[in-house]
């Protein structure tokens, strides 16, 4: 069974005992068996994998690059593989594992890399990474110095796709929880930095998320917001009717300017745009390891500058933020 003892020590140096009071139970509660009928299949993969000592760990390549095909030999490296597979879909990535190219899809090194110059150095920073799939942005944050990331995403299948990687990289110090952002106690400003990278658009109170956000950064802490935008001026603001780019859950898609005026209106400061960019169908589509429709079949086959509903196809801003100081 999964357990998280090497974490909760850190966290209590982390000034996080709040949370950590209530954090065993939480996780029990998400890890039930009753509620998720994979789970027991999943944590089999888990235990099946092969042990196998990597020769090297590279957290700050595009590829998060864990250990040689020497470190095994050809039949340990199918089975990995194999147990790996079952674990599909695999959408935030790339990893390499012992020369296992684990194509995800997303090309989410392409997202850290429009990220990463406009942060401030993460080395020595406790971050708290929402929303973070099966990890591959924490581990990077990770490679970039910082001293605890906590990455928390309610998908079972992610946590375990995490789990399935950290059994080669050691005690790296990230962490990710099968949690929502709910479950993290009212009022913790703990974390330097908080992550909220392709939350936004999925929360039906977009300023609820920016106050709890907030909420859980120390003062003077940054936040490092990214999310889907429209083009327009100020107070401009897309509800989709039904479904956007064949998504149920996305409710409102906000002009940069409006959402500039929304986290002044949160109380954040120090806000910069730092980037705008249309993803394109090279930076998402189905692979050997997601073989499900992705961005390709979400846009108009006749423009792809709209999605499939008509309208504009998924652009994503960036911004930066900081919690002011009393």
């Amino acid at each position: 069974m999964i357990n998280y003892d090497s974490l909760y020590q850190k966290m209590s140096d982390a000034g996080l005992d709040k949370w950590l009071e209530v954090l065993p139970a939480q996780i029990r509660q998400h890890m039930d068996f009753t509620k998720n009928g994979n789970l027991k299949s999943w944590l089999q993969v888990l235990d099946n994998l092969p042990d196998i000592n990597a020769s090297k760990l590279d957290l700050n390549q595009s590829f998060i690059d864990i250990g040689q095909s020497s470190d095994c030999d050809t039949e340990i490296r199918q089975q990995l593989e194999t147990h790996l597979r079952q674990l599909i879909p695999w959408r935030k990535g790339p990893y390499k594992l012992f020369d296992i190219e684990i194509t995800t899809e997303w090309r989410s090194d392409w997202k850290w890399d429009r990220v990463l110059p406009h942060l401030s150095d993460l080395k020595g920073r406790t971050i708290l990474d929402v929303g973070c799939g099966n990890g591959y942005h924490s581990w990077r944050m990770a490679g970039a110095g910082a001293k605890l990331v906590i990455g928390i995403d309610p998908s079972l299948l992610f946590v375990m796709q995490y789990h399935a990687v950290k059994k080669y990289t050691g005690d790296k110090n990230v962490y990710v929880l099968p949690l929502k952002l709910e479950d993290v106690p009212e009022n913790l400003p703990c974390f330097d930095t908080a992550f909220s990278m392709g939350i936004l658009y999925h929360r039906r109170s977009p300023f609820d998320h920016l106050q709890q956000l907030k909420n859980l950064l120390k003062p003077g802490g940054e936040l490092v917001l990214e999310t889907l935008v429209v083009d327009g001026g100020e107070n401009h603001v897309l509800v989709p009717r039904d479904r956007y780019a064949q998504m149920n859950n996305v409710w409102f898609l906000p002009s940069c300017t409006t959402l500039e005026a929304w986290l002044k209106r949160a109380g954040f400061v120090d806000i910069r745009l730092c980037d705008v960019n249309q993803t394109n169908v090279e930076e998402q589509h189905a692979t050997d390891w997601m073989k499900f429709d992705s961005l390709p079949e979400f846009l108009d086959p006749n423009n792809a500058n709209l999605t499939i509903e008509g309208y504009q196809a998924p652009t994503r801003a960036v911004f930066v933020a900081r919690k002011p100081q009393p």
